[in-house]
């Protein structure tokens, strides 16, 4: 199923949730954040598919979090802007992926532009400041936490001299390439956790540490693709379907280290994160 077309059914199901209260029970209730979850895994799965045009695999297994912002909106006249949701995973404590977090990205730009461009963008964390950074809810890549275009390929190499916190890519029309995002704002989407985790006071805290989770099955999938992207063979492959005796979606297993005010990480020693093992 392309995206157009599971667009397109999402629609209709959600046109119907509405006509037939409770129709889709808990599932109508966060479908739009079930469906960014759902496409969000599929940019991961077509990467992956494209060894040559991803993310280097040195660079995916230092990373503290993954942030995925399928199709952003790129559009100007005379005044650009973009903007694009998404979600994000961090590493607890014991390496493990945390439930996803929502976000939305923002930016702008002024000048004398016209048109408007789709592309999905992808966010690699590579130090522990970076994602603690988001535990405030808000920051500017580029003045919060430095940012540059990252290295593409098996064998790709950030430029001589950078070592950002994040690096960040885009995917247009096939194409897959670093993109630079300074200025561009990274914020807690609070409506659409609130809404994905029933809890009115949800927070990147309470998500990473295990206080919020969730058994939805679009959760499930996409953590394992994060899983899956960053440590390659070494992930638990995501299952299609649960056994017949066990629970249609098991919620991704809290941390077993104590919740703390900030984000938990993967203690990943590193005094060079983005550059290539040696």
């Amino acid at each position: 199923m392309t995206r157009r077309h599971f667009y397109a059914a999402w629609l209709c199901a959600t046109a119907l949730s509405a006509l037939i209260p409770g129709a889709y029970g808990q599932t109508g209730a966060h479908a739009r954040e079930d469906a960014r979850l759902i496409t969000a895994t599929q940019v991961l799965e077509e990467l992956r598919q494209t060894p040559d045009q991803n993310v280097p695999d040195w660079l995916m297994q230092r990373a503290y979090g993954v942030a995925v912002i399928p199709e952003v909106i790129k559009g100007a006249f005379m005044f650009g802007g973009r903007y694009g949701n998404g979600a994000l995973s961090v590493r607890d404590a014991s390496g493990r992926f945390s439930n996803p977090i929502f976000i939305t990205l923002i930016g702008g730009s002024v000048g004398w532009q016209i048109g408007a461009t789709s592309t999905d963008v992808v966010l690699i964390f590579v130090t522990p400041r970076s994602v603690e950074n988001f535990s405030r809810g808000k920051f500017t890549l580029g003045a919060d936490a430095s940012v540059a275009a990252g290295p593409v390929g098996r064998t790709g190499e950030a430029a001589a001299g950078v070592n950002a916190e994040i690096y960040s890519y885009s995917r247009a029309r096939g194409l897959f390439a670093g993109v630079a995002l300074d200025g561009t704002v990274l914020a807690f989407d609070r409506t659409a956790n609130q809404l994905f985790y029933n809890d009115e006071d949800a927070t990147t805290a309470a998500i990473t540490s295990g206080k919020d989770t969730s058994s939805a099955e679009s959760a499930r999938r996409f953590v394992a693709a994060v899983s899956l992207s960053a440590n390659g063979a070494n992930a638990a492959p995501a299952s299609t379907a649960a056994p017949a005796a066990a629970p249609a979606a098991a919620p991704v297993p809290p941390s077993s280290a104590p919740a703390t005010s900030g984000v938990r990480t993967f203690p990943m020693e590193d005094s060079k994160p983005a550059s290539p093992p040696q």
